[in-house]
């Protein structure tokens, strides 16, 4: 079991510079000058196909939530919600691109033209965005978040209060210097017309909660202040019918994480599975202080106001369709209404299953060995992923040293992080939730065959996804503790049970003492160095390709599939 002091000093012997990829966050600041996303419309080059070997990667999946339990107001408001949802959709095709049809009316395959669709632009999100069009180079850092022009010396030196906030973008004003916008000033149309339905929706809500909800979130678009519309979101329990909308995630601002993206979701809420998930949150504060680590590290009180639903997906837009599909959330990121209220956890059942049928039954016949498959179950996969998201509210969001949240300590990797924590605090849960007989269904290496047998899933994401660096750290810290072992006659991968549960413990107490510690450079050398992809593994996962695997799914949705 490998302790920080070990990490660090493997680290620093070995070259920075073994993560290859186009989109390389391990990059420290001693670059002096990083160009970044174009904040003016860009350039459209002759879209002539350069890489076709990828555009059949995604799976398509028809997006068909049962509405039969709702009402006919409750149906006309997910109607009302999917419009809403389309327009966050054309902000998010700003803020990551620009035009998109001067993009894609410009495209005369019709493969590569549905591709661009897919990856909001000509960079695929699954292959390290590298362009599969000519004449693009890399995907731009900081998306359109930033002046083409800013350097990072620039952005450090830039004395401006809210440079760091999440709902603005920064320009170059009338004398060169840097200024910021409001989303609400730089998307004002689009917003208008967001917040006009979603008061429309309000009207049609049977239920008082949600409609106050709606009217908030209606309000804080317009205002840029979120919180008292994240607060209602956290009291709202009984709604059959959920939506996710606005700039969420900060995933899309790879230079430096503070920038969140629109997008949305539409969700009704399957209320059987949900009864089986309600009980877990309880154990929230006895899990936080049971964590692996010292006690500084684990001083945070989880909000006990969480909850803990499951949910089919009616629709989605903006980042949360682009490149990898989520299936799972865990929110509100604010870290002040985490710590009063906890988060609320949805699991997205219908996007599950369609990955566990298309995606990880395949790859374990490919990649585990012949006697651990029969570990690999649905049932396994859903607790993984939905302990995933509970475990977001453990650990530690304020740095120790008092300096701020952990997210503007460690920047653009503050996210890759936070998911590695999740997924291993995730199995850290169900340990302890087995063991005091909350989880009855099959057994342990349940869940430890079927993690295993997603992170060989999820690596396929690449180094640009949060997720997929997540993954590539945690393979090759399980390979160095030995947890797994591969055969090399068969290349097959098994779970070796002691060492893999001394893996858990490991690289639980690793990741919450980098984040407390809120250390960018430390944690900049622990990415470079595990989060790369070793010629082996990726020989391994080539053999998926060959297979004819898709690497995700894509969604044929909207109002039409849902009768409406």
């Amino acid at each position: 079991m490998k302790n920080l002091s070990f990490v660090f000093l493997l680290l620093s012997v070995i070259a920075l510079s073994a993560c290859d990829q186009a989109n390389d966050s391990s990059k420290t600041e001693s670059k002096v000058v990083e160009t970044v996303a174009k904040a003016e419309e860009p350039t459209i080059a002759v879209p002539e196909v350069s890489n076709a070997s990828r555009f059949d990667i995604y799976a398509e999946v028809e997006l068909n939530a049962s509405l039969d339990g709702l009402s006919d107001n409750q149906k006309k408001m997910v109607g009302l919600l999917i419009d809403a949802g389309k327009i966050t959709d054309d902000i998010f095709w700003q803020q990551v691109w620009g035009d998109k049809a001067a993009l894609l009316d410009n495209i005369k395959d019709p493969k590569a033209k549905r591709f661009a669709d897919y990856n909001y632009g000509p960079w695929d999100r699954l292959d390290a965005d590298k362009a599969f069009l000519n004449g693009y180079g890399d995907r731009p850092r900081g998306a359109r978040f930033y002046p083409e022009d800013m350097t990072k010396d620039e952005f450090e030196a830039w004395q401006q209060s809210g440079k760091d906030g999440q709902y603005s973008i920064v320009k170059r004003n009338a004398d060169g210097g840097l200024s910021l916008s409001k989303y609400s000033q730089e998307y004002a149309g689009q917003i208008e017309q967001i917040s006009s339905l979603l008061i429309q929706a309000a009207e049609l809500a049977d239920d008082k909660e949600f409609a106050d909800y709606l009217r908030l979130r209606a309000k804080a678009l317009k205002t840029d202040d979120y919180q008292a519309s994240d607060m209602a979101w956290m009291s709202m329990k009984n709604n059959p019918v959920e939506v996710v909308i606005g700039p969420i995630e900060t995933y899309q601002d790879a230079l430096y994480g503070y920038r969140a993206a629109f997008e949305t979701f539409v969700l009704v809420k399957d209320r059987v599975w949900s009864d089986r998930l309600s009980r877990f949150v309880k154990y929230m504060p006895e899990l936080q202080q049971g964590l692996p680590v010292d006690k500084e590290y684990k001083a945070e009180v989880p909000g006990s106001d969480a909850d803990l639903n499951a949910y089919d997906m009616a629709y989605c837009a903006g980042d949360c369709n682009s490149g990898a599909k989520t299936i799972a959330i865990n929110l509100p990121n604010d870290e002040v209404v985490q710590l009063a209220k906890g988060t609320r956890r949805l699991q997205i059942k219908n996007a599950m299953r369609a990955k566990f049928d298309k995606i990880l039954q395949p790859i374990s016949g490919q990649l585990i060995a012949e006697d651990q498959r029969k570990y690999i179950t649905f049932d396994a996969f859903f607790a993984n992923t939905m302990f995933h998201e509970v475990a977001h509210g453990l650990g530690i969001k304020n740095t120790l040293d008092g300096s701020g949240t952990v997210r503007q300590a460690l920047k653009e990797h503050s996210s890759a992080l936070e998911e590695g924590k999740a997924d291993i605090l995730g199995l850290y849960m169900i340990q302890k939730m087995r063991e005091k007989g909350e989880i009855g269904e099959g057994e342990l290496m349940d869940n430890y065959v079927t993690f295993l047998a997603g992170i060989f899933r999820s690596v396929r994401f690449g180094a640009s996804s949060a997720h997929g660096r997540a993954n590539m750290i945690r393979f090759n810290y399980f390979s160095q503790a030995g947890a797994f072992s591969r055969d090399a006659e068969t290349g097959t991968y098994r779970v070796n049970l002691a060492e893999f549960e001394q893996a858990v413990k490991g690289l639980s107490r690793d990741l919450l003492v980098l984040q407390g510690n809120g250390d960018y450079e430390a944690v900049s050398l622990f990415v470079s160095e595990q989060g790369n992809v070793s010629e082996q593994l990726q020989a391994d996962l080539d053999r998926l390709g060959a297979a004819n695997i898709p690497v995700d799914i894509v969604y044929n949705q909207g109002r039409s599939v849902l009768g409406l």
